[in-house]
């Protein structure tokens, strides 16, 4: 096993996540088989209870694990599968060494930071390292570990040593260190100026760690005079030196490592022998380029109480972005704050009600996405009123389904107190309610999370045909509330229609509208599932309905030939659908690859 280790100077939020992603995508793209580990420094031990204004989203893993948002950009692009354990915390580490003190493991040993905190890091991360990914005979050939935070911060410090340790036991030629920091352009001055990033590596070494890399962070291209200067001041090899400037979308990262030689560099620090040296990615190159050349927009309305970090919903904004690439559209994201659709707000502040009404309504399709906590609530359910009444098409994932449940209760039932007994405990008409094997007393851990399995209830229905027709899919989820079974009747006897259950049918998973353009609602989160080369299917059905496309979709997803290749959002499709010039359904090819990345889920959707 041979390891590539991914740090952070100067400041945060440079885009390690990216960077470590996109480096494991160009190994897989030489012919390796990667898999990744991020650590994270906080002492909780998962991302499960911390606030998406303060971390961004939780990404949810098959397996339940509620992690860090990074892993989701690995998952999306390596297009693999991944597990809680996968993302290691201080949190974690302490508890696991904590629970041996506990048993005597230690034999009546002061347990100390040295050796035994940082020997249970060392030990995490090969247990890790050697789990097959996805199926695959054997271990990956290369793990890539991404350490957050930024070298100096006093949390880290154990996984410092700890790495440190380890890079000396593997050897040379099994550790790879890439350091990510910053090149600062001063307007001022008008050049790149490199002794922040001469500090942050002095700053590495001083903790026993040599980088074998620089991946420099900068706004634009900087010329071979400061490559030059950082090689020698930095001591890296001219050749290991790489530029990553401000690009266009994240896609062109890999390009950007692919340009500048990375891979061979990484090879030649991993010695590796016999491998290809020229990464074959012609599909996400494809990708990449027509995600530039896309001008036809198509806007949807982001109604959500976490609007002012995108973070908050990245892969939400992922999977609209997939979707949105596969139409042939360039997207367009009108981020409405959902309390500002609100009366009350209408008294408070005009101009914020005002303008949150002009998006919503200026929009071709209405995302609700998940949340916790009443605030915004009712702007949510204004929101989802609006695209019910005006037939615009709608999306609700979790929380934005049980709205769209409430609304139509109050709207249509004429049950205007209706709600969530998470808003309102004592509400005579219960529409969403606490799950019953839910926990009240503990947050972390205790919701409905990871794969989960949803039948479809009959075929007559917009998701199931999107979904290719099949009995049942697998999807990921994240929640404690959950539509209420007893009100199933009234609601599907008023027209609501819930086309898609759990094992039990007590549980309700999917809700459409018929005789609406694109009403659906969803209690799991597919945008957990989706991939630049596999876009999720209710998301493609989004943004194919706000521009003219669905029956196109639809036809095509039906008339699609019986699986043999299994999807990531559990659906099936035939390989011969898959882009880089293989045949496709009528036997045509790909004719040099410029439409790799848009025939997905077998549709062959195209403008």
């Amino acid at each position: 096993m041979k390891y590539v280790l991914v740090t952070g100077g100067v400041v945060s939020g440079l885009g390690k996540g990216v960077t470590a992603s996109s480096i494991g995508l160009i190994l897989k793209a030489c012919g390796l088989r990667i898999t990744s580990i991020k650590i994270d420094p906080y002492l909780n031990t998962d991302a499960g209870t911390m606030s998406p204004f303060e971390h961004g989203e939780v990404f949810v893993l098959d397996d339940g694990g509620e992690v860090d948002l990074d892993l989701g950009n690995y998952e999306r692009f390596l297009d693999i599968k991944l597990t809680r354990d996968n993302n290691i915390t201080t949190g974690k580490i302490y508890q696991s060494v904590l629970e041996k003190e506990r048993r005597g493991d230690y034999l009546g040993k002061t347990v100390q930071v040295v050796p035994h905190i940082t020997d249970a890091i060392q030990e995490w991360i090969e247990r890790v390292a050697a789990i097959p990914v996805d199926g695959e005979d054997g271990p990956a050939d290369v793990c890539v570990i991404e350490l957050g935070g930024t070298i100096g911060d006093i949390e880290s410090m154990p996984f410092i040593e700890a790495l440190g340790q380890f890079s000396h036991r593997v050897g040379p030629g099994n550790f790879c260190l890439i350091h990510v920091s910053l090149v600062p352009v001063l307007d001022v001055v008008g050049e790149p100026k490199t002794k922040p990033t001469q500090h942050s590596v002095r700053g590495l070494r001083s903790l026993g760690l040599t980088p074998d890399i620089l991946a420099c962070r900068s706004t634009m291209e900087f010329d071979e005079n400061i490559r030059d200067k950082l090689s020698r001041l930095c001591h890296v090899p001219m050749d290991n030196v790489v530029n990553l400037y401000d690009v266009s979308n994240i896609w062109r990262v890999p390009i950007l490592l692919r340009d500048q030689k990375a891979h061979e560099a990484i090879l030649k620090v991993l010695a590796f022998k016999g491998v290809s040296r020229e990464p074959a990615f012609t599909e996400w190159i494809s990708r990449a380029e027509l995600c530039d050349m896309l001008c036809v927009p198509v806007r949807i309305a982001m109604v959500g109480k976490y609007t002012g970090l995108s973070d908050s919903y990245l892969s939400v904004l992922k999977a609209l972005l997939h979707a949105s690439v596969a139409c042939h559209r360039k997207l367009c994201i009108d981020w409405v704050p959902a309390s500002d659709l609100e009366d009350a707000t209408e008294k408070q502040n005009p101009e914020a009600y005002k303008s949150a009404w002009e998006l919503l309504k200026g929009a071709a399709g209405v995302l609700v996405p998940g949340g916790f906590g009443d605030r915004g609530v009712e702007g949510k359910i204004l929101a989802a009123k609006y695209a019910r009444q005006n037939k615009i098409p709608y999306f609700g994932i979790c929380l934005g389904m049980q709205i769209s449940v409430i609304e139509y209760a109050r709207n249509v039932l004429g049950l205007q107190d209706a709600n969530s007994t998470e808003f309102d405990p004592n509400t005579k008409n219960p529409c969403v309610i606490f799950m019953p094997e839910g926990s009240k007393t503990q947050m972390g851990g205790t919701m409905r999370l990871g794969s989960r399995r949803t039948f479809f209830q009959g075929k007559d229905c917009i998701s199931v045909k999107l979904y290719g027709n099949q009995k049942s899919v697998d999807e990921r989820h994240r929640h404690r509330y959950e539509v209420n079974p007893d009100m199933v009747p009234q609601l599907e006897e008023a027209g609501l229609l819930f086309i898609g259950k759990d094992e039990t049918g007590r549980r309700m998973e999917i809700v459409e509208l018929p005789d609406h353009p694109y009403f659906v609602g969803v209690q799991f989160h597919p945008e957990f599932k989706s991939r630049p080369g596999k876009p999720s299917a209710l998301f493609l059905g989004l943004i194919a309905a706000a521009s003219g496309q669905l029956d196109s979709l639809i036809k095509k997803s039906i008339s699609a030939p019986k699986a043999n290749a299994e999807m990531t959002n559990g659906t099936t499709v035939s390989k011969q659908f898959y882009g880089n010039g293989k045949k496709l359904a009528n036997g045509t090819k790909h004719a040099n690859g410029s439409l790799d990345g848009i025939y997905y889920n077998g549709n062959g959707l195209h403008a």
